[in-house]
């Protein structure tokens, strides 16, 4: 017997929670495991010369190195084209600062987050306590949100999408961490089989 809307209503809570599946699911069956034992090596690898990474303040190879610490990550306004291959060390980075972080700052009262003042992880360690950090964050709000809360606009933190719902958003957050993910994981494969 098939389900209906009737049969199956979709409240504010199993929408809520049907999104974070797609998110947990991925992050405890897929992304989380594939990056046990990555090792500081590993993790600042540039796979081709010019590749974008966390480094050094005085060893900052672009335009807008983010960061006010002693390690900045390479940034450039615009973006080169064709874009820079990037490093584990650098889609972490991403993950952590621009993709979870930031929106727990704007939307579940978290702490500042953004590329310029970011103080990025000097290790593999430190950048994986840094992930888990704010995936939970994530998630802890994500679960929060009641049928108001998905529905209304996200505001001005998120710029030309401030109209849009926070349903979306939830969405868009996901399909970030898995397609980044997935990249960092091929990264892990390329570098098990490196010549």
């Amino acid at each position: 017997m098939s389900s209906t809307p009737d049969s199956f209503p979709i409240t504010a809570h199993t929408w809520a929670e049907f999104a974070l599946e797609q998110l947990t699911w991925h992050w405890e069956g897929q992304l989380r495991p594939r990056l046990e034992g990555l090792t500081d090596e590993e993790y600042l690898w540039e796979p081709v010369p010019g590749a974008w990474n966390v480094r050094p303040r005085e060893s900052a190879t672009t335009s807008h190195a983010a960061g006010p610490g002693d390690l900045v990550l390479d940034f450039a306004i615009p973006e080169p084209d064709p874009a820079p291959v990037t490093t584990i060390a650098w889609r972490l980075a991403h993950l952590v600062v621009g993709v979870f972080g930031a929106r727990n700052a704007s939307h579940f009262g978290g702490p500042p987050a953004d590329y310029f003042t970011w103080e990025y992880a000097a290790t593999a360690d430190e950048a994986l306590a840094q992930l888990d950090a704010t995936y939970q964050g994530w998630v802890a709000g994500v679960r929060a949100l009641d049928e108001e809360a998905l529905w209304r606009p996200v505001g001005e933190a998120e710029g030309p999408f401030a109209e849009h719902p926070m349903a979306e958003l939830v969405l868009h957050i996901h399909r970030e961490a898995i397609h980044h993910g997935a990249e960092i994981a091929l990264l892990r494969d390329l570098w098990a089989h490196r010549a």
